[in-house]
């Protein structure tokens, strides 16, 4: 089971991003250009606050002409310290969900990213003792979950995952013959839409996260 808790703040960077550039009379769609940009570095610089870092100059260098100065390029490299410094908010229930769980379950925590960056926010949100095992992901492929299950030895059927990317934490665990819980957060990165909810009967979508303790017993609780 890994349950998605950190809320995403990549959404307010991106906005003092684009108020940052349009200083400078751009007119072309700063972030339709940001997301392309960010989608051509995944091979060469994985997901996480650095990789997006690097996009964000690049980007800015790119759709300015080359003329962004370097006290901008310095409030970018700020933009980017300020996510990876700032304190971690867990989303609602997390904590409730944890403690109801962690007796009774093997619980994961799998997520993509930079290494250093990913420890940090688990060290900071004072959640990583519920967790038996913390994966940090290149990506969440069949092959990179296939690579976690063998690792810790769990059949596919045994598997449980809940996050809020239908993309990486339903789909593919789905069809590995995993369970999946799907607890939807009002923002999404446009990589990770898709188009249509995944046709099985593993699948289960909650809207609030607490719901994921009426469908997964609890001995002495629910039966």
């Amino acid at each position: 089971m890994i349950p998605e808790g950190i809320k995403v703040i990549g959404f307010e960077a991106e906005e003092k991003f684009i108020k940052l550039i349009s200083a400078y009379g751009v007119e072309d769609d700063i972030a339709g250009t940001l997301f392309k940009t960010e989608i051509a570095n995944l091979d060469l610089y994985g997901y996480g606050i650095k990789a997006f870092m690097l996009s964000l100059v690049e980007c800015s260098i790119n759709i300015t002409g080359g003329t962004v100065r370097s006290d901008t390029i310095r409030e970018i490299i700020g933009i980017g310290k300020g996510m990876l410094q700032r304190p971690i908010e867990l989303l609602d229930d997390v904590k409730l969900v944890l403690e109801r769980l962690a007796p009774h379950y093997r619980l994961i925590v799998a997520t993509k990213g930079d290494l250093l960056d990913q420890e940090g926010k688990m060290r900071r949100s004072s959640i990583s003792s519920f967790f038996h095992h913390i994966e940090v992901m290149s990506d969440k492929k069949e092959q990179h979950y296939i690579q976690l299950l063998h690792h810790l030895d769990i059949e596919s059927r045994e598997f449980l995952m809940i996050g809020n990317s239908i993309k990486s934490d339903i789909i593919p665990p789905l069809n590995l013959g995993a369970y999946a819980i799907h607890v939807p957060y009002h923002t999404i990165w446009a990589h990770e839409e898709v188009d249509e909810d995944p046709d099985s009967k593993q699948f289960i979508r909650v809207e609030r996260l607490h719901e994921v303790l009426d469908l997964i017993r609890i001995p002495g609780i629910n039966h």
